[in-house]
């Protein structure tokens, strides 16, 4: 019997998604789901799987390899999608196509098989991350075949098979979590007119609910990496799981946005990424002490495209990786301890100290100073503004301005 690998998570879809492909191809369907940080819903998923009718179930433990290989890149360039999303789903998705591509050749597989909608940018990321890695495999998209067009539809089609799914009609959420974030798509946040429903927050309390006092961390950066988290060195995942807790202890990394989707259409969705949050604003506040102006503005503009890439599923790309060299030079200064407090949703800056610190308080004083003479500005001045000057006369001239 030929085979066929599915991303597989538990969830309605993929659920649903196993019968579905044994019913219309005849595949036998391997299951795969990878290990980014979701914790207890990973506990039922081997049971679950096999009841759904799967031949078997791998769980790649990936959760190092994604805080290291995909987060910390992605943090260290200061990607972030429309000013607002810290990009948890999109930079999880290359690496679960590659383990994909991976089990799919041991297996001796065939097809991938993934849940994504024809909607969504997922189908995208998923799909992209197979063509660069191993063309030659079969892609099945269901949601682009089958005749189910809602969740309510979905549900019903498990029902009928006795599948148990993680979702009601009454609670009706796509959620998508990992290490970095938890995702809310659906239901009533389909309407942006809506303040969001009370019950969609699982990992953040409402700001208006947080600690009365502000708790203040320190995190310490070595060449744009985080290291230490108030003076405790830690490993990767363990590091933004410490940083989860006391961002979500304090309301903070809450996100309500309506994007734009790769295929074309907005969306509405609420976003918890409480250490993801802390881990972007720190490291900001440390490249502003430490990295000089040029190349400070031209590294915005390489954040911005860099966002888009990991969005649009560009991971395994020339440019991305070209973009990283540049990001990695950029880094060797941003080596620093940065101090953040964190009261009621807010992360604010509260000291920033570096070794390769660019700041110089007998430069930047308002007070006394022997070491800058404040007449040279007037030259400097004159030319800067000699353009402005020139064009001016030349408008005069030619009956343009009085």
């Amino acid at each position: 019997m030929k085979k066929v690998v599915l991303a597989y998570s538990g969830g309605l879809d993929t659920s649903i998604i196993i019968p579905w492909l044994k019913e219309n191809y005849g595949y036998e369907v391997v299951a795969m789901a990878a290990d980014l940080g979701q914790g207890e819903e990973l506990e039922p998923l081997h049971e679950k799987a096999l009841k759904s009718g799967a031949s078997k179930l791998y769980i790649e433990d990936v959760k190092r390899e994604f805080v290291t290989d995909y987060i910390y890149p992605t943090l260290k360039a200061g990607a972030i999608y429309e000013g607002k999303y810290l990009l948890g789903t999109s930079m999880a998705r290359p690496l679960i196509g590659k383990k994909l591509v991976e089990i799919a050749e041991q297996e001796g597989a065939e097809a991938i098989a993934h849940g994504a909608t024809g909607k969504g940018n997922d189908q995208v990321r998923f799909e992209l991350a197979v063509k660069a890695l191993k063309p030659e495999l079969k892609i099945i998209a269901p949601w682009r075949e089958w005749d189910i067009r809602s969740r309510d539809d979905a549900i019903d089609y498990a029902e009928a098979r006795g599948i148990p799914v993680p979702v009601t009609k009454s609670r009706p959420y796509s959620m998508d979590r990992n290490l970095w974030h938890l995702s809310h798509e659906g239901g009533a946040l389909e309407d942006p007119g809506q303040e969001p429903p009370g019950d969609v927050l699982l990992l953040t309390v409402p700001p208006e609910k947080a600690p009365d006092e502000p708790t203040y961390v320190e995190i310490y950066f070595e060449q744009g990496i985080p290291k230490k988290v108030n003076g405790r060195e830690l490993p990767p995942d363990e590091l933004v799981m410490e940083l989860n807790k006391l961002g979500g202890a304090n309301g903070i990394g809450i996100v309500d946005m309506v994007e734009n989707r790769l295929v074309g259409m907005k969306s509405r969705g609420v976003y918890e990424t409480p250490g993801g949050t802390i881990l972007f604003l720190a490291h900001r506040e440390l490249e502003l002490l430490t990295i000089d102006r040029i190349t400070l503005h031209y590294k915005e503009m390489v954040a911005s495209r860099y966002a888009e890439l990991v969005y649009d599923g560009v991971w395994f790309s020339p440019l991305r990786e070209a973009l990283d060299a540049f990001v990695d030079v950029t880094q060797r200064t941003v080596t620093g301890t940065v101090r953040m407090k964190l009261y009621k949703g807010n992360c604010t800056p509260a000291g920033t100290t570096s070794p390769y610190s660019l700041y110089n308080e007998e430069l930047a004083t308002f007070g006394r100073d022997e070491v800058y003479t404040q007449a040279d500005a007037a030259g400097f001045i004159n030319l800067f503004g000699l353009p402005l000057q020139v064009r001016a006369i030349m408008e005069r001239k030619a009956g343009l301005r009085k």
